[in-house]
């Protein structure tokens, strides 16, 4: 045991401590540096790169519980790895609690991972609890298709596959393809704005009504994270028919991201969703991004993968979403 923490199964030498706060994001960031060759981490992806010491911080700031919800693992007094629980609620009323961890190569197959798996387990146990969440709570885990050694863990510890997205990139935004086939009569596109936040809302959560695992969206959350520069729209009349919310990455301006592609689906197969792709790669371009990356389903019904892929986006990695039932 190490500063309270149980550390049940770790190898001697090793201990569990609690997150401390800022003095932790540079060794938590170190702990991700270090794992990137063994687990083939794709640095520039907008689903799960290579987060900085202050992006550590911002997303650890938004836990509830920070000190309680990340563990680190120490060894001769220097982290080398840690976990981070963090939850939320489907469209299906399940309770997602999802743990990720990380751990650097040379500490792994000691019983490491187990322990800190071990750890999450029974904090989410624990916050299920207080949450009162039992009937729909579910224990959840991601890992990319290129980190073995944590699916290997995984499914030894009884995950079940149950989804995963591919993300695909755009190399090069200066040459786009012309948009083909003219659109129906009556179809127009254009730039959003904030009067139109409540239709573009409406528009993508009803593109996941029949989707599965995914997050329930409050409209306020879609507005708290609003950013409309390069969010294209098209409608039909006065309706709006679909959506393209494209942005600008914070952490590198040259980098655009199509965050979300809808079109309603009695206007499927018009055209419509090219258009607005490329409406939006074009003011992601004019905003001085270079390349461009989304990230899809890999069973997504309406054939969107091939549409990227038209467009002239390459798929990079695949990131598997894990389940085990709480009990």
């Amino acid at each position: 045991m190490l500063d309270g923490v149980p550390g049940q199964g770790l190898p001697v030498g090793f201990g569990f401590r609690p997150y401390r706060g800022d003095g932790d994001h540079d060794a938590m960031a170190a702990v991700r540096q270090g794992c990137a060759e063994r687990d083939r981490v794709d640095a520039h992806s907008v689903v799960e790169g290579l987060p900085t010491a202050a992006e550590i911080a911002e997303a650890s700031a938004k836990l509830p519980e920070p000190s309680k919800d990340q563990i680190l693992v120490v060894h001769e007094g220097s982290a080398v790895g840690y976990s981070t629980v963090r939850w939320w609620q489907e469209r299906d009323d399940t309770w997602l609690y999802l743990h990720r961890g990380y751990l650097l190569p040379e500490h792994r197959r000691q019983g490491i991972g187990s322990a800190m798996l071990s750890w999450a387990e029974e904090r989410i146990r624990q916050l299920v609890e207080q949450h009162g969440t039992a009937r729909t709570a579910m224990i959840g885990a991601n890992a990319t298709a290129s980190e073995q050694d944590a699916t290997e863990l995984l499914l030894a510890a009884g995950y079940r596959r149950v989804f995963s997205l591919v993300e695909m990139e755009l190399g090069g935004l200066q040459q786009l393809p012309e948009q083909g086939s003219a659109l129906p009569a009556g179809i127009r596109t254009g730039p959003l704005t904030t009067r139109h936040y409540r239709a573009a809302w409406r528009t993508v959560v009803d593109s996941y009504a029949d989707t599965g695992f995914t997050q329930k969206w409050p409209f306020q959350d879609f507005v708290d994270t609003a950013d409309p520069a390069c969010w294209r729209g098209a409608w039909n009349g006065q309706d709006m028919v679909g959506v393209a919310l494209c942005s600008i990455r914070r952490h590198d301006r040259t980098v655009g991201e199509v965050e979300e592609l809808s079109v309603r689906t009695d206007q499927r197969r018009l055209g419509i969703g090219r258009a607005l792709l490329l409406d939006g790669l074009r003011s992601l371009r004019e905003h001085g991004a270079t390349t461009a990356r989304l990230f899809t389903g890999v069973a997504n019904p309406h054939r969107s993968y091939s549409l990227y892929e038209s467009v002239g986006f390459r798929r990079q990695n695949e990131y598997v979403r894990y389940r085990k039932p709480l009990a």
